[in-house]
């Protein structure tokens, strides 16, 4: 009982030590791998970095927030910082979504990598000028599931109700007579579940994240696309901070972090294939020739996109000849 008390008066004076409390807002369930290794990890690096001079609060799966609203949510001051999908606010970060192109790179770390650089190199500071940027990163490829239909070739995919990652491959899915449906990733298990889509896109460590694995048995492993990622902070809770733990913001910032997600999505990619084919699940691949065909879909695609955003002014082409020089150096630096 004497410890119990202890504990609780060590944890009391802790917390009203913190000068600055900050709070935190995802959209992840609590025990997934991102709240452990991202999220919390973050948090203990700043309390410890901090002394205890700033405490984190952390909040999962949404309870402050719904997903699509984590980025103006951080700019009103809801929450202090929030790790969300630049894909939620369609329009708002055009040349960010570049990175979410099919064919770009087949892992996570790389694709993390060539993003923190190209923010690093400033050809994205209008796009964030409404916070301060942390870390940027993307995960793995997204491949597509179904919940019966086993997809053996591109035929089987049209007319299907399809949900879209982001507006980016919204082009790719009517590209294959599909329908493409906009929804945030925490309400797929529900909407396919109800029959409100037939399949969606997803990496292998989000189908086990959101358990998705349980209404959807049907799985093709090709890899669509990679989503972008911010975790992005409140300008006035970071510039309310005394100069020496603003350093300890920043040193928990920019590629350290965008690296642990990106390592952090590859290892959970191998983790959730494994809980898919041990639940039962079918993986299959598509025939060489249908491959082909889906490549060019998706050559079409980013050319479509690339092209659009060139003509609004924007330096498209210029982005994506850096991101694809960035991804050949963080290749070399990451595998």
């Amino acid at each position: 009982m004497k410890a119990l008390i202890y504990s609780f008066l060590f944890c009391f004076s802790y917390a009203n030590a913190s000068e600055f409390n900050i709070r935190f807002a995802h959209f992840m369930p609590q025990n997934s791998w991102q709240s452990e290794k991202m999220f919390n990890g973050w948090k203990n690096a700043v309390e410890e970095e901090s002394n205890g001079r700033i405490s984190v609060t952390v909040y999962p799966a949404q309870t402050l927030g719904k997903a699509p609203a984590g980025y103006d949510n951080t700019i009103r001051g809801i929450t202090d910082i929030a790790w969300t999908v630049q894909g939620y606010t369609a329009g708002r970060f055009p040349l960010s979504q570049i990175i979410e192109l099919p064919g770009l790179f087949d892992k996570g770390i790389v694709g993390s990598c060539a993003f923190q650089k190209l923010y690093n190199s400033g050809a994205l500071d209008e796009e964030y000028k409404d916070v301060k940027v942390l870390y940027v990163h993307t995960h793995g490829v997204g491949h597509l599931h179904t919940r019966n239909k086993k997809i053996a070739t591109l035929e089987d995919i049209k007319g299907l109700k399809i949900r879209r990652p982001t507006n980016v491959i919204a082009g790719l899915i009517s590209e294959m007579d599909a329908e493409s449906i906009g929804m945030p990733a925490p309400t797929i298990y529900q909407n396919v579940k109800r029959g409100v889509i037939d399949g969606y896109m997803l990496p292998w460590e989000a189908v086990d994240s959101f358990r998705t694995y349980e209404v959807s048995k049907q799985h093709l492993e090709f890899g669509f696309y990679s989503l972008a990622f911010v975790t992005a902070m409140n300008k006035r809770t970071y510039e309310r901070l005394p100069d020496d733990l603003k350093q300890v913001i920043d040193d928990n910032s920019g590629m350290k972090w965008s690296l642990t997600a990106g390592k952090g999505f590859d290892t959970a990619d191998v983790i959730g294939l494994e809980k898919v084919k041990a639940k039962g699940g079918i993986v299959s691949q598509l025939p060489e020739a249908e491959k082909a065909k889906l490549q060019k879909m998706a050559a079409k695609t980013s050319r479509d996109y690339i092209s659009n955003l060139d003509n609004k002014g924007l330096p498209a082409t210029q982005t994506l000849k850096q991101i694809k020089q960035y991804i050949t150096q963080c290749r070399a630096e990451h595998g």
